[in-house]
């Protein structure tokens, strides 16, 4: 059952409604609203406001045992990420596959440089890899193929081989230019031609013999009758008798022949020169560059490859390195076959992809703009005769190249944001190798021949570094992300503030002023940095870890005691810095808060009123957060409609603050009405609200409100109020605390502190309080005050001066006690709802259910 009171009401007992509606003792006679004015009211309550030393925890000096940061040692410890480091080094010891590193944790945490330095810590114990070369695939030269050296040795191979080219041009064309060489040839092309000069020397004198000669024409050769030395002519072959005439017509047909089998012989023969002539140019090339091969043989011989490669290089220069070609014809007739005397150099030559000549550790590679090719590599091309060719010289390294073997950082947003990307990296990490080719060539968009070199065997960790939504939706949506990511490293936004934390965080800051080049702190400006650190996160008992925010503050304090001719930073110029910073991005805060002070926001801050409850508003610019005092009203009156969140009725109201509504709503229905019907329509607003409207720490406030309106108790507008509450009345913490109070110590600052005003927060929020010094001061003086409130019974006393009413034993509270006026309220609206419904249930069975318009009937 709900609450009892004891005692008649002063308003007067519930009555039944006359023909028009009312009573003479009606809930709403006598109820007055106080207006907004300057009456002075006295009220009196149990809470009181908090000390000084609660309102803001301030650095302890004896902490800081230092004149200035000159005298600390720089700091290789992460303040406050033991989690996190613990996380990074188990990664980065497991060998395993799929245990590459995700990091998470918000920008400015400084996650970039903790993961820089324990990586590069881990990579100095870890030798360098060894080196990766493309060369030349003499069998598939479409096919490039792979060659593995020791770490620094492939840049070598590739000078060793760039200078074997240089050289063995040079000796190729000395070789074959020597006389050595061209008498070889000569004797060669010499015993041809006696060859073919023999042999037709002898089919020409069998046919003299037999009394034909054969004589050479620029027609080539041809059979004629003689006549003693001379060829006959025409008339006097036909002055011969017609046998003799046929005779020597069958002698020329038949040594004809013999000619037609010498002409089909002779390519034989010059095939078999040409094969001498290859055979003098494999001897002489053996010679050329037989000991430029040994002395790269002896170089290299506890390389098996590279020996295996020298000895392909070899054979190819022996075999096919050098190609015949035919010479213009000479003038004897006679077709000379001769070598070239130039090398195709580049099918020699080493692409020596990744190499670390001098290297001593483990590479450790950040790849800021990681698209397709800058993470597994391209193949260029180069235009030729209007023509685009390559070749595997142009062959070169993505990141995962030259991070094999290492360390690979990638920034996870720019990853995933580049077409393509993410698919490559997940298919290089999963088949273990790298498999160089183009979008194209991985999707068969690509018709036209192209290379395709040997994949790179894959062993390195990969660490992405990204915000939690990211890593999470990976989770969800990406089933191939867990396999290969199998490790997290969560950092923390902030850490806690203890005697070990302090001095560690002001070795930190001393590493950051040094690592910047900045001047040194006294001990001042560090405590005050510190202190603007827990303010950061919010919380006097932690400090924040974002390290961008605290550089940038150090820069901008060290410009400040720059300008002022000062060698050392003091905490006036880091509060210089911190006020700088605020006045550059809080426009739209001095534009809200002149709206307030010229009256075209209403906010009161002073005086009392029914309904009506300074709620407070919390604005987040990047960075910049701040806050300003909301009106907000409620009304109550009888009907069943409950609770009405206006603002979610017109959809400005978010999910949580609508939650916040329905909870307070609960709560109303719980205590106040559980053995009656809760038969009232109240609505609940901000005022002058023309935004969305989100978070539930303002349901303390609309509650309070609503109580007020119930019980027609006038709210003191010196107060403002934040919290949120549960279906039990307890009042829980909420965020940005410091903000909040500050926002309403403005405005009243601007209108004049009276002393009567102050702000209602959660006990739960004493801990997070981090008050500027103004503030404090303030309170000190009894100017302002901060009210710690644990439930919305001591808030309601705050704000109105008549005490809540604790119920005893049986349910019943005090009478005149702010729950003894709102159950008596509730009591009240019921019986009117009771009182109008009865009459339409007795007419029910012969009228019409449409209510009538002039009151119920007699």
């Amino acid at each position: 059952m709900g609450l009892r009171t004891a005692g008649r009401s002063a308003r007067g007992a519930v009555g039944h409604p006359d023909a028009h509606g009312a009573a003479g003792d009606s809930p709403f006679a006598g109820r007055s609203v106080v207006p907004d004015n300057n009456d002075q009211v006295t009220f009196m309550t149990a809470v009181q406001p908090l000390p000084i030393e609660q309102l803001s925890t301030r650095s302890d000096a004896s902490l800081l045992d230092f004149d200035s940061t000159a005298e600390l040692t720089e700091s290789t410890e992460v303040v406050g990420q033991q989690r996190a480091v613990e996380a990074i080094e188990l990664a980065i010891d497991l060998r395993q596959p799929g245990y590459n590193l995700f990091v998470l944790g918000e920008s400015g945490s400084g996650r970039h440089s903790v993961v820089r330095h324990l990586l590069e810590k881990k990579a100095r114990t870890q030798p360098a890899p060894d080196d990766w070369c493309y060369v030349n695939n003499f069998a598939e030269p479409d096919k490039p193929r792979l060659l593995r050296v020791p770490a620094g040795r492939g840049a070598e191979l590739a000078r060793d081989m760039e200078q074997f080219v240089n050289e063995l041009t040079r000796s190729v064309a000395a070789a074959f230019e020597s006389e050595q060489h061209q008498a070889r040839v000569e004797a060669i092309n010499n015993a041809y031609k006696a060859r073919e000069e023999s042999a037709l020397q002898e089919l020409g004198q069998a046919a003299i013999r037999d009394g034909i000669g054969l004589l050479r024409t620029p027609r080539g050769f041809v059979f004629t009758p003689m006549k003693g030395d001379e060829a006959m002519s025409p008339d006097e072959f036909e002055k011969l008798p017609a046998a003799e005439q046929q005779r020597l017509g069958r002698l020329m047909e038949s040594h004809g022949e013999k000619l037609t089998q010498l002409m089909q012989q002779m390519p034989r023969w010059r095939r078999e020169v040409q094969a001498q002539i290859k055979d003098a140019s494999r001897d002489t090339l053996q010679l050329a560059a037989g000991h430029l091969i040994d002395e790269l043989r002896e170089r290299y011989r506890a390389l098996d490859d590279v020996v295996a490669f020298l000895d392909e290089v070899m054979k190819d220069v022996v075999e096919a390195g050098e190609p015949l070609r035919e010479q213009p014809a000479r003038g004897d007739g006679l077709a000379a076959l001769v070598m070239s005397g130039t090398v195709p150099h580049a099918r020699y030559r080493v692409n020596a992809l990744v190499s670390s000549p001098g290297a001593a550790a483990a590479p450790v590679i950040y790849e800021d703009n990681p698209i397709h090719p800058n993470l597994v590599g391209r193949i260029d091309q180069v235009a030729q005769f209007g023509t685009l060719v390559t070749s595997f010289m142009l062959i070169k390294p993505g990141a995962l190249h030259k991070a094999n073997g290492g360390y690979l950082v990638l920034d996870a947003v720019r990853v995933l944001t580049q077409p393509h990307a993410w698919e490559s990296l997940k298919r290089a990490l999963s088949s273990g190798q790298v498999r160089i080719e183009s979008v194209g060539q991985a999707y068969g968009l690509v018709g036209t021949a192209a290379l395709e070199p040997q994949p790179v065997p894959l062993s390195l960790k990969v660490v992405m570094i990204g915000e939690r939504r990211v890593y999470y939706l990976l989770k969800a949506m990406d089933p191939d992300f867990a396999e290969l990511f199998k490790i997290a490293a969560d950092f923390e936004d902030d850490v806690i503030r203890d005697a070990a934390s302090v001095r560690q965080y002001a070795r930190f800051i001393a590493t950051l002023a040094r690592g910047a080049g900045l001047r040194p702190l006294d001990r001042g400006a560090v405590g005050r940095l510190i202190d603007h650190s827990a303010r950061l996160c919010g919380d006097g008992q932690r400090l924040s870890a974002n390290r961008r925010l605290i550089a940038d503050l150090l820069r901008e304090a060290d410009h400040v005691a720059a300008a002022a001719g000062r060698s050392i930073v003091s905490s006036d110029d880091i509060e210089t810095a911190l006020q700088a910073q605020i006045r550059r991005v809080d426009r739209l805060r001095g534009r809200i808060h002149d709206e307030i002070l010229r009256g075209n926001l209403l906010i009161s801050v002073e005086g009392a009123r029914v309904g009506q409850v300074n709620g407070l508003s919390v604005v987040m610019l990047d960075d910049f957060m701040f806050a300003h005092p909301t009106r907000i009203t409620a009304t109550v009156r009888v009907g069943e409609a409950g609770v009405i969140d206006i603002e979610r009725e017109v959809e400005l109201g978010g999910a949580i603050h609508s939650k916040g509504v329905m909870i307070l709503a609960a709560f109303l229905g719980a205590r106040y009405s559980r053995s009656i019907p809760l038969s009232l329509s109240a609505s609940l607003v901000f005022e002058q609200s023309y935004g969305g409207v989100e978070g539930d720490s303002a349901s303390l406030a609309e509650l309070c409100a609503l109580l007020s309106d119930l019980a027609t108790a006038p709210v003191r507008q010196g107060l403002a109020v934040t919290g949120s509450v549960n279906q039990f009345g307890d009042v829980q913490a909420i965020g940005a605390v410091n903000e909040k109070i500050e926002g309403f110590f403005d405005i009243c600052k601007a209108r004049g502190l009276s002393g009567e005003q102050g702000v209602l927060i959660p006990a739960d929020n004493v801990k997070h309080l981090m008050l500027r010094q103004e503030v404090v001061t303030a309170c000190a003086e009894g100017r302002f005050r901060v009210y710690a409130v644990r439930n919305v019974d001591e808030a309601i006393e705050l704000l109105t001066g008549i005490p809540a009413g604790e119920a005893d034993e049986e349910s019943t509270v005090p009478a005149g006690s702010i729950n003894y006026l709102v159950a008596e309220q509730l009591a009240e609206l019921s019986a009117i709802r009771q009182a109008y419904a009865a009459p339409r249930r007795r007419r029910s069975g012969t009228r019409s259910s449409v209510p009538p318009t002039t009151g119920p009937e007699g």
